[in-house]
């Protein structure tokens, strides 16, 4: 009898942007075109890099593998905001709420742990440059960009299966646009005390380790520069790298923001649409307008084209 009034939740609703209906059209045009930039201009990435031989070097291997990443990263969470923008139905079911949610942060653990890779990449080319080509071997490069996918599917698999076992039993309302895990550990009916716990955890491993790495990185790159006297030095050292920290302070900066503030705003959303759809679209900006290889890549492939 104590279970008579409690029902097994099958499906979640997603609330999305429901609040603003008369907007829906609106925002489904507008993420729809940076969904549609984000994949092309990432896309282009990494054609560019594989068709133009003066790019076939550690750093624009690891821009095209990341290229990779952000491509899969919005395809995990932006087609089913759209269909739920113009859809009479916002559901998605429990299994695939949880393949959503394990997709999305493993993804994003893998972003954090590859641009700390890009980072010692970077960190290598300059500190030891004489044995840098020796070092970063095309072989040691694939492994390179194979351990944050590993790493982070294992990393994002302990919380999500901990909390997908938590028991669902009343309300099914995520009050957001994709399943994350906090959301769903609040509609709990059972203690998710262990959860919460597993995703700290989780989370010390999945963004503080690799940021780490990456502030000791450019700590090491920035005293290594400002100890070069020639100043065209310093400018063509800071260069090859200045594209990646940009990179890193978006990413990072909208992360703490999102995750760090005060929660229970309806903007939360809006603040999650920055490094789910607007960060991807304008990763590929960075990497191409700020990096003098790849305008002239680009310039090279443009006169080719037209003959």
């Amino acid at each position: 009898m104590e279970n008579a009034n409690t029902t097994e939740v099958t499906e979640f609703v997603l609330l999305a942007f429901s609040n603003f209906h008369h907007l829906q059209g609106l925002f489904f045009f507008i993420i729809l075109m940076m969904f549609i930039v984000s994949v092309t201009g990432n896309l282009a990435i990494i054609l560019l890099v594989q068709s133009e031989p003066s790019l076939h070097t550690p750093m624009y291997f690891f821009i095209s593998v990341f290229a990779a990443l952000e491509i899969s990263f919005v395809s995990a969470t932006i087609p089913k905001l759209l269909a739920n923008l113009v859809g009479a139905s916002r559901t998605i079911s429990f299994v695939g709420c949880f393949v959503q949610l394990y997709a999305f942060n493993a993804l994003g653990v893998t972003e954090c742990y590859l641009l700390a890779v890009m980072a010692v990449d970077r960190d290598l080319a300059i500190n030891n440059p004489l044995r840098y080509e020796a070092i970063m071997s095309h072989t040691f490069c694939i492994v390179l960009s194979v351990f944050p996918w590993i790493i982070s599917f294992v990393i994002a698999f302990i919380p999500t299966i901990i909390t997908a076992k938590l028991d669902f039993c009343g309300p099914n309302e995520v009050d957001h646009f994709f399943c994350d895990l906090a959301p769903i550990q609040n509609l709990a009916c059972s203690n998710p005390f262990i959860s919460n716990i597993s995703t700290s955890i989780a989370a010390v491993f999945a963004s503080l380790t690799p940021f780490i790495c990456i502030i000791t990185c450019y700590s090491h790159i920035i005293i290594t520069i400002i100890k070069i006297k020639n100043l065209e030095g310093k400018q063509k050292a800071f260069s090859t790298c200045s594209s990646h920290l940009i990179v890193v302070g978006l990413f990072y900066g909208t992360v703490i923001i999102v995750y760090l503030r005060p929660k229970g705003s309806h903007y939360d959303k809006f603040l999650a649409l920055v490094y789910t759809a607007i960060i991807p679209m304008l990763n590929p900006f960075i990497y191409s307008l700020r990096n003098q290889y790849m305008k002239n890549a680009i310039r090279k492939l443009s006169i080719i084209s037209v003959f």
